[in-house]
């Protein structure tokens, strides 16, 4: 099954306005609403950072029919495992079947103004991993009682559990966490943008192996999902430009690593020019090609892709995408 969604930009646009968007997407035939969770968005002047949870249970009651979660949220530092595993039961509860709990292994933006102390990769991998199997135990048993390496419970119990059971996606852009997908969770999240070999050649190579070392099938039993960042306009000049407020996203692994502020991010992103801003989105005027290069994805074998737009205008996205971008891509589906 091939689905096509919306990313809700919580860093760019207020909650309720926000909310709105999400409406309108199903509205127009999107599949599903999935929105970021963080403490701080990536730039000071303009940016929001609404909290997701409440966020997603305002969208559930204003929606019938699109599947809604995170993409992601971190279970590790600002929450504990248990209150995600409680809240997103009572998510499952208000809207049966419709949400997904996309989690990874968070950024430092977000986790060190509350005080942690950042580790390494490898700890954070372990911290996920221990997070994601205690929610799934609360999810499954009651009278929890853990005492892992980073987290304990005493006799915990999640009183409120769907009948259709969460689904947990993990979110990742190494072979480590992606493996780890493959073995535990019921879907794969990564973003567009980093060059086709990483995904044919380390990432979809990566959880592929990790489900056939559970027994596990790829087509049957994951979703394969991927942000997509486009960003498509009838004027091509527009749709460059627009790209200019997410400039951190160009930002390498070495320019931005270590930094918490939201006031130092935007400041080393309004530096890059737009010539750097675009290289991370599929940047279209014309509806074939951009629908040609979007599709790309699916001849990788992404069966989920949710269509994150960096334009002010998401009224417009909106209407221009389901009216010239998504007939074509569910014909090629």
């Amino acid at each position: 099954m091939i689905r096509f969604g919306y990313k809700a930009s919580a860093e760019q646009f207020p909650p309720a306005e926000l909310l709105g968007y999400g409406e309108q997407a199903e509205q127009l035939g999107f599949d599903s609403v999935f929105i970021s969770d963080h403490l701080q968005p990536w730039r000071h002047d303009g940016g929001h950072a609404p909290a997701a949870l409440p966020w997603l249970g305002a969208l559930a009651a204003r929606t019938e029919r699109v599947l809604i979660g995170t993409s992601v949220l971190t279970p590790t530092f600002r929450y504990h495992p248990a209150v995600v595993a409680q809240a997103f039961a009572t998510l499952g509860c208000l809207a049966p079947g419709r949400v997904v709990l996309g989690v990874g292994s968070g950024e430092s933006l977000n986790e060190v103004p509350l005080g942690a102390t950042w580790p390494d990769g490898k700890e954070r991998f372990a911290r996920l991993k221990e997070a994601v199997l205690l929610i799934q135990k609360l999810w499954t048993s009651d009278r929890v009682t853990h005492e892992g390496q980073f987290y304990r419970t005493v006799d915990a119990t999640i009183y409120d559990k769907p009948e259709t059971p969460v689904p947990i996606y993990i979110g990742a852009s190494g072979p480590a966490a992606t493996r780890l997908a493959g073995r535990i969770a019921d879907g794969f999240i990564t973003t567009s943008g980093k060059g086709h070999g990483l995904y044919t050649d380390t990432l979809l190579p990566a959880v592929r192996e990790g489900a056939e070392k559970a027994g596990r099938k790829l087509d049957d039993d994951l979703d394969l999902m991927i942000e997509v960042k486009v960003s498509f306009d009838e004027d091509l000049a527009r749709a460059r430009e627009d790209t200019r407020y997410w400039g951190a996203l160009a930002l390498s692994p070495e320019e931005k690593t270590g930094v918490e502020d939201p006031i130092e991010m935007q400041r080393r992103a309004d530096a890059l020019p737009v010539e750097r801003t675009v290289t991370r989105w599929i940047v279209s005027s014309d509806p074939a090609e951009h629908a040609a290069k979007v599709a790309e994805y699916l001849d990788m074998g992404f069966k989920h892709l949710v269509f994150h737009a960096p334009g002010p205008d998401q009224d417009r996205f909106l209407r221009l995408y389901a009216g010239e971008i998504l007939p074509r891509l569910r014909e090629r589906g």
